[in-house]
């Protein structure tokens, strides 16, 4: 005979449902405040970033960049209403980065535009330089 056999190795059954349920109840609701807060702030900044780059002439000098971060700004704001928080996030820091994007191009187009310029006016000033260089040098 066996003097352990009055022993149970393992929990009851009842145990083992309530020990899980249990785990299973903290789980959703520690998933239901873990629900991202609306992104008000990176929605502001975003639009700053957009209004920004606006005012750099990025729609007439990055167009599609400028595009891009217009469109995902919208779909933020469209997020947003339907409280999808998290994407709304996502969006709202990809409108911000590619309003920053357009906002360089345009910011490089300017410049290379101006050193085109400037180079163009030292070579005219060159060329008029030579052709009225003197013949002699002076004397003293």
């Amino acid at each position: 005979m066996n003097p352990y056999r009055h022993i149970n190795p393992r929990p009851t059954t009842g145990r083992t449902i309530g020990l899980a349920g249990l785990l299973a109840i903290t789980a959703v609701l520690l998933g239901a405040c873990a629900t991202a807060p609306p992104p008000i702030e990176q929605m502001a900044v975003s639009n700053a970033a957009l209004k920004h780059a606006a005012s750099a002439d990025a729609g007439a000098l990055a167009p599609a960049e400028m595009s891009l971060a217009r469109d995902k700004m919208a779909r933020a704001e469209q997020a947003v209403t339907a409280k999808e928080y998290e994407r709304a996030l996502v969006l709202a820091q990809q409108a911000q980065l590619d309003a920053q994007l357009a906002e360089a191009k345009a910011e490089a187009a300017k410049s290379r535009k101006a050193a085109d310029a400037l180079l163009e006016s030292s070579r005219v000033l060159r060329e008029e330089m030579s052709r009225q260089s003197p013949t002699t040098a002076p004397r003293n």
